[in-house]
């Protein structure tokens, strides 16, 4: 409840900052904030709690994914620099506010005992994301985007909102723990079939912001159309809250009815694993490889999911841990190549380690870890998953997703074919003190969570 309080009123005071002169103060404020919110965020470490009228749920688990999504927007939020390249089009204070608001919606996804809270999160997230995606005005792409998101959205988000009401009609709760309870101890005749519509539609809402297959067609356009630096914020955040929300209502009220979903989110994982994959293999932007890839990383989240084990949990913690700190640092280094090359094509990088050793090694660490090569986070990420996909019995589904990964080393190592060994007319990039630093202590975290990744496991 803290951090939600918390974010409501920074989000606040950072909208009056933007009244005064000077536009400097509002990103270290922006990131104080952040990190006020980071620490108050485990104050209740070790207790388990409902509030908000026991529609909020707490434990160590939910602070860890509240605590994840936290330090992606600090780190993302770093690396926008005070949009000072925006020049006086930019408006940092809408910006930070709504960044900041957004992550009331993501901590509620995170931390929902009521379905109620879930769908009111989904929307503060939501709307926060179609206009940060739609910010540049003056960009075509970018309102095609946000338009594109706006109305596949809606249209999610409805279709979400109508399995809520089938799952009340057949259980007459909107409340996880009352819904878990329904389902082992009664006699399912004809409710049972308006729960399994409501399941169905209330898991479309929900896999369509996570970009799994097949609702992942608005995933490239929006992408490529949005700001960079908003791209690298909702590929991170958005993801972490949606499969938090996802773990919450499978495990927390329909586990016992795995033989009816399975089949099912089997097929989903199977297609996005897929479409994924194969589809960023001819991807020559790689800005459109990594929105791919995004769709990809949601397959291999949902094994997970699929099998759902007694770790299925921390399976997913780490994972997004890993996935959101590579695709930040990958982001990162993006921002700072197409500002000089003016394109986010893979000829973009040609060079990149003859003349800027250091985002050269940024790069490759990151795509290492997202191929999920070892002794990056990624890869102890997918083993993780791809184990209890093991202790599941699902081998036909680990099968597909290791032929899965190694098709994404393919498109993963064209970006280090051409920083390393292709010739190109990059100059020296000059990296802000604060940026380095931001690369640095990402790239670190990847390298140093694949060597013990006990540090994040034994939190929960």
């Amino acid at each position: 409840m803290l951090p939600i309080v918390l974010l409501s009123v920074f989000g606040i005071v950072v909208l009056f900052l933007g009244f005064s002169k000077s536009k400097n103060i509002l990103l270290p404020a922006t990131l104080l904030f952040l990190l006020v919110t980071l620490i108050a965020n485990f104050v209740d470490w070790n207790h388990q709690y409902l509030y908000f009228n026991d529609m909020l749920w707490g434990n160590n688990a939910s602070m860890v994914f509240s605590g994840i999504v936290l330090l992606s927007a600090f780190f993302v939020v770093a690396l926008t620099r005070g949009f000072e390249q925006e020049g006086e089009a930019a408006q940092p204070a809408e910006y930070y506010g709504i960044m900041l608001f957004s992550l009331v919606g993501a901590i509620m996804m995170i931390s929902y005992e009521n379905l109620i809270i879930l769908f009111v999160g989904v929307e503060i997230l939501s709307v926060s994301i179609y206009i940060l995606t739609g910010s540049d005005k003056r960009n075509l792409r970018s309102n095609e985007a946000a338009l594109k998101y706006f109305l596949m959205g809606a249209f999610a988000t409805g279709i979400m909102l109508f399995g809520m009401a089938l799952m009340y009609g057949a259980t007459g709760s909107f409340v996880i723990s009352d819904i878990s309870e329904i389902i082992g101890t009664r006699a399912w005749n004809e409710q049972s079939q308006l729960l399994y519509a409501g399941l169905l539609m209330l898991l479309v809402g929900l896999l369509f912001k996570v970009s799994a297959a097949p609702f992942h067609f608005w995933t490239p356009d929006v992408y490529d159309g949005a700001p960079t630096i908003f791209t690298a914020y909702m590929s991170t955040i958005v993801k972490t809250a949606g499969f938090a929300a996802l773990y919450r209502l499978l495990a927390g009220s329909l586990a016992s009815l795995q033989d009816y979903w399975f089949a099912t989110l089997a097929t989903i994982t199977v297609l996005t694993l897929l479409a994924g994959n194969v589809t960023a293999v001819y991807q020559t932007s790689f800005k459109r490889m990594l929105a791919y890839s995004s769709i990809s990383h949601a397959g291999y989240l949902l094994i997970a999911l699929t099998s759902l084990t007694a770790k299925s949990q921390s399976s997913i913690l780490f994972y997004s841990l890993a996935y959101s700190l590579s695709t930040v640092s990958a982001f990162g280094v993006l921002i700072l190549v197409s500002q000089q090359q003016a394109s986010n094509n893979y000829d973009a990088f040609n060079g990149l380690a003859k003349k800027n050793p250091f985002l050269a090694f940024v790069l490759a660490v990151s795509m290492l870890s997202l191929a999920g090569i070892p002794l990056t986070a990624g890869f102890m990420g997918k083993l993780f998953v791809f184990t209890d996909a093991a202790q599941k019995g699902t081998i036909w589904l680990l099968v597909v997703a290791i032929l899965a990964s190694a098709i994404g080393i393919y498109y993963y190592f064209r970006v280090l074919i051409a920083a390393y060994f292709k010739e190109g007319d990059l100059a020296t990039i000059r990296i802000a003190p604060f940026y380095k630093v931001v690369l640095i202590i990402v790239t670190t975290l990847t390298i140093v969570l694949g060597l013990f990744p006990d540090l994040v496991l034994q939190l929960v």
